[in-house]
């Protein structure tokens, strides 16, 4: 039985950093809206607890991502208090060709990342980026 996967994030901005790994991935920020309405209008939160984007309600201390060709595991963003301050235990590798590399880093970093350092093994070499919160994550 194969199951989905969920890859969580703790930010600061959940909404920032939802957006920059959709565009990044061609994923789609997914819209809350009826949930957190329906969550507003039987008390189980308040007003104080959304915020209002393009007219649609969302919870101001998560929002999640997903594939819409359902392929890719679905990301979560929550928001916590504390900044990140030592190295992720699990990063995202994105597919990208050998060719394609290096334009693929210029264009990451021209949308926010930030290049870490390239490694290689056997011949195969990689970028070490960090998504603009500071999370690593790899170009293959």
């Amino acid at each position: 039985m194969s199951r989905q996967v969920q890859v969580t994030f703790d930010t600061s901005d959940p909404h920032r950093l939802a957006a920059w790994w959709a565009d990044l991935l061609g994923y789609a920020v997914e819209d809350g809206h009826d949930l957190v309405s329906g969550l507003l209008e039987s008390g189980v939160i308040t007003d104080a607890d959304v915020m209002d984007l393009n007219g649609r309600l969302f919870s101001k201390d998560a929002v999640a991502a997903s594939d819409p060709d359902d392929n890719g595991p679905r990301l979560y963003f929550q928001r916590v208090p504390e900044p990140k301050v030592v190295k992720n235990r699990v990063h995202l590798e994105i597919p990208v060709s050998q060719e394609e590399l290096d334009d693929e880093v210029q264009s990451v970093t021209r949308a926010g990342a930030s290049f870490v350092e390239f490694r290689s093994h056997r011949g195969h070499r990689w970028p070490v980026m960090r998504d603009p919160e500071g999370n690593e994550f790899c170009l293959h």
